[in-house]
């Protein structure tokens, strides 16, 4: 993946994303009775998004053709509604997301049906691809329908042992500190170590188009 997604739920520290995609804590909750800490409770759920670039698609009448005078269809993904159950048991955790692809014709005339092929990928720590998945979708125009809707599902596993911080990594992130004491003030997600355990075991879910480089070249620079 060459470009960064912009996420339904935060991603950016996998253990604060806990709180949007998984209705655990609310993210950084600060302990204040006994002591000073942070509450970073993390999930086994997945974030989900949709990269850069990949969440519209534009075809032409004419093969090589980019002007608006040529556009065919335009398609774009659209109201992704993930779900997780964070309390299942097992190896695997399913990671679900209901999205709808809301497309638009320039010729109307005669009945049509056009497929669009998408993918499902499962991004480990930013960078590493674990799985990818192709599908596609399936928009029916009726005769003199300019607009068509679809609605589709994408489904992922993740493995639950990865997607666990190790115990000392958690009690550091979530250690209770005294106003006072010399760490108190020490962001411990700001340590190395820290940091790349909370990378290895952040799991994101990426929904798009299936794009040729031509259309990928088209969004990125329209």
């Amino acid at each position: 993946m060459t470009s960064r997604s912009r996420l339904l739920a935060a991603t950016g520290l996998a253990v604060l994303a806990a709180a949007a995609l998984g209705g655990c804590r609310h993210k950084g909750d600060l302990v204040i009775d006994e002591g000073v800490g942070v509450t970073a409770v993390r999930g086994h759920c997945p974030a989900v998004g949709i990269p850069d670039y990949t969440g519209d698609v534009t075809t032409f009448r004419t093969p090589g053709a980019t002007d608006a005078a040529s556009i065919d269809v335009t398609a774009a993904i659209t109201n992704l509604r993930p779900a997780c159950d964070e309390a299942s048991t097992g190896e695997k955790v399913y990671s679900q997301t209901g999205f709808d692809v809301v497309a638009r014709r320039t010729d109307t005339h005669g009945a049509r049906s056009v497929q669009l092929p998408y993918f499902v990928t499962v991004l480990r720590g930013g960078s590493a691809v674990v799985s990818k998945r192709v599908g596609t979708v399936t928009l029916n125009f009726a005769d003199g329908q300019e607009r068509a809707q679809v609605h589709a599902q994408a489904g992922a596993f993740i493995d639950r042992a990865e997607a666990t911080l190790p115990e000392d990594i958690r009690r550091r992130i979530t250690r209770k500190r005294k106003a006072g004491q010399q760490d108190a003030a020490i962001d411990p997600l700001a340590q190395p170590d820290v940091r790349a355990a909370v990378a290895r075991a952040n799991f994101e879910v990426l929904i798009g188009f299936q794009l040729s480089e031509a259309q990928l070249a088209y969004n990125a620079t329209r």
